[in-house]
């Protein structure tokens, strides 16, 4: 049944939309604009679409509270997918799922925005809500493999949007993001890599910049080595990399593994091995 919960979990979105999707023929039908005196019909969608939405939203949020669909066990410790001074958000250090959802593997995951000292990063809230993706230091950065191992996906074909970066912005995202979820993981993630590590551990890096992928299915690669570059694309809303461990190559069937990063320094503390909080900074060399 929790294994049930988690795959629901993953169409929450589908779910709701199509009992959304339910309700507008049943007002079509119940006013007659296309079949004369189609009541039945009407009230048929109307319970299917009621049926849809609970069970959509009741899925969703029933299996963000079963903790038996993560896996368990120490954190696999890999190459920081970054260089330089990086602020962590949505972090599993600070709360699981850390994106709040376990769907697409993300029970794990992190959100790293570059965060110079010798550039400035537009704060939220200032300036237009929709900036242009170049106007953020983490455009065009260097994104790095987690892991050694062999590509099993390349998608970098995405187009980078603008930033989001007024509430009127993110509400417009979050309709957005219901949009993307139909057209599936790739249109959440947008343009990204996974790199197979080859003992059941698969590493994705995502929003990567459109036409930065510098490897090709098949490649072989190292820790460390170049996947691509810090992009704007999929449902972001600025420029940054999401990372992510997951037990399979496809997100949309995956879970997420723990995972923390070797090298690294957190604020003003010396090297270590570790997972940044929520707002803490995170050097990598």
């Amino acid at each position: 049944m929790k294994r049930l919960a988690a795959g629901l979990q993953r169409h929450t979105m589908r779910l709701v939309l199509a009992g959304l999707a339910c309700f507008v023929l049943a007002t079509i039908f119940e006013r007659g604009w296309i079949v004369p005196e189609a009541q039945a019909a009407s009230a048929v969608l109307n319970i299917a679409g009621l049926v849809l939405v609970v069970v959509g939203i009741g899925v969703g949020i029933g299996a963000m509270f079963v903790p038996d669909t993560d896996h368990t066990g120490e954190p696999r410790a890999v190459h920081p997918p970054v260089r330089g001074r990086w602020l962590a958000m949505n972090s599993p250090a600070t709360k699981m799922p850390s994106h709040g959802t376990r769907a697409y593997g993300q029970s794990f995951a992190v959100d790293l925005v570059f965060d110079p000292e010798d550039r400035v990063r537009p704060p939220f809230g200032s300036g237009p809500g929709m900036r242009p993706a170049g106007d953020f230091p983490a455009f065009g950065e260097p994104v790095l493999s987690p892991v050694a191992g062999r590509v099993v996906r390349v998608r970098d074909g995405g187009r980078d949007h603008r930033s989001r970066s007024r509430l009127w912005a993110v509400a417009y995202m979050m309709v957005e993001g219901a949009i993307r979820e139909l057209g599936g993981v790739g249109k959440i993630v947008g343009n990204h890599v996974v790199v197979d590590a080859g003992d059941g551990c698969f590493a994705l890096v995502a929003h990567l910049q459109q036409g930065s992928a510098a490897v090709q299915v098949g490649d072989a690669v190292q820790a460390g080595q170049r996947l691509g570059r810090c992009g704007n694309s999929g449902n972001s809303s600025e420029p940054h990399v999401h990372v992510q461990l997951m037990d399979r190559a496809h997100p949309t069937t995956a879970k997420g593994l723990p995972v923390t990063f070797t090298d690294v320094r957190i604020n003003d503390a010396g090297p270590t091995t570790t997972m940044p909080a929520d707002n803490e900074h995170m050097i990598a060399v």
